[in-house]
């Protein structure tokens, strides 16, 4: 048993990836089992102070990371850290709209967002796997991600302010043709049965609560083809590209309460976030092509990737603060 756990899977021991995992584990069980056994709105203090705890227990992780795998690893840890989570501030905007759409209560959003996040969970991991192959495979495959990066960065840059169009969305139209979903919610179940008006008979209904978690799951596969190539830019470490996105992603939905009363106020942010994603993209041009393959220090990535996002949010909450009371 000892040699099983010492053993080595992707590069880092088995006994590091259950530790990982049981954290993960235990945390979604503390969430849904205790804080939220019941329905409910969250409010905005309640939200930052959860964040706030989620984001120390990813920091005291990355502590752990940097004693047992290295200070390298450590950076690139919470590098990646910091990326998601940026990013992830951007997701909660069109996590937003799709509740909005569906017209999902408040005390109904936590719920389907931690069932969103468990299946995030999976689909991450299997996407980074396959990523993890694939540069395992072909090292050139790490320049197409980096040139990806700096494209989507420049068309985030110069992209307007449209809201997405969830009405005439082709997945939306694909899925509520093909499944039966029933006109209203019934609190906070996925699926109900109903009787069909046709036939007299019970089948089997989705309701909107359903429909809403589908589409915020494909919503952040579209999201993931950007984080991923991000981390992978930083490091091919299979267990630090994971970590680093499951940790920032499992705050996501204690800080979404917060940020989705304020969104409005990081407008500026998406800029900052375009600077990012040009600028972790060139970096791996810039390591093979002009340090002659020399690695880019971590610390000033991490730095660098630090001042971007600190500078987007501070500039976004100081242009639209509220004006002052006339006197």
């Amino acid at each position: 048993m000892t040699e099983l756990l010492l053993a080595s899977f992707l590069g880092t021991p088995v006994w590091f990836w259950l530790a990982f995992l049981g954290i993960v584990a235990a945390l979604t069980a503390f969430d849904l089992g205790l804080l939220h056994k019941h329905d409910r709105a969250m409010g905005i203090a309640e939200s930052l102070k959860l964040s706030a705890c989620y984001i120390a227990i990813a920091l005291a992780f990355g502590i752990w990371v940097w004693a047992e795998k290295g200070a390298d690893s450590g950076m690139k840890y919470y590098t990646g850290f910091f990326i998601e989570k940026a990013l992830s501030i951007d997701n909660i905007f069109v996590i937003s709209l799709i509740f909005s759409f569906f017209a999902i209560p408040a005390k109904y959003q936590y719920r389907a967002l931690l069932w969103g996040i468990v299946s995030v969970i999976a689909l991450r991991g299997a996407m980074i796997a396959g990523g993890t192959a694939l540069v395992e495979q072909a090292y050139w495959v790490l320049y197409v991600f980096a040139a990806f990066l700096i494209a989507t960065g420049i068309k985030m840059f110069f992209s307007g302010d449209a809201k997405p169009d969830l009405a005439n969305n082709f997945a939306i139209r694909w899925i509520t043709r093909r499944w039966r979903v029933t006109p209203a919610l019934h609190g906070q179940r996925f699926v109900v049965t109903v009787r069909d008006p046709a036939t007299g008979r019970n089948v089997r209904a989705a309701t909107p609560l359903l429909l809403a978690l589908v589409v915020i799951n494909l919503a952040d596969l579209v999201f993931a083809v950007d984080s991923v190539p991000a981390i992978f830019a930083i490091t091919t470490d299979p267990f630090i590209v994971y970590s680093s996105n499951i940790m920032a992603i499992l705050g996501l939905r204690a800080l979404y309460f917060a940020l989705a009363a304020m969104i409005d106020r990081f407008h500026y942010l998406k800029y900052a976030l375009a600077a990012v994603l040009v600028f972790i993209g060139s970096k791996i041009f810039v390591s093979d092509f002009v340090l002659a393959g020399a690695k880019f220090p971590p610390v000033a990535s991490l730095a660098v990737t630090f001042a971007l996002i600190g500078a987007g949010i501070g500039w976004s909450l100081w242009k639209t603060r509220p004006a002052p009371a006339q006197r």
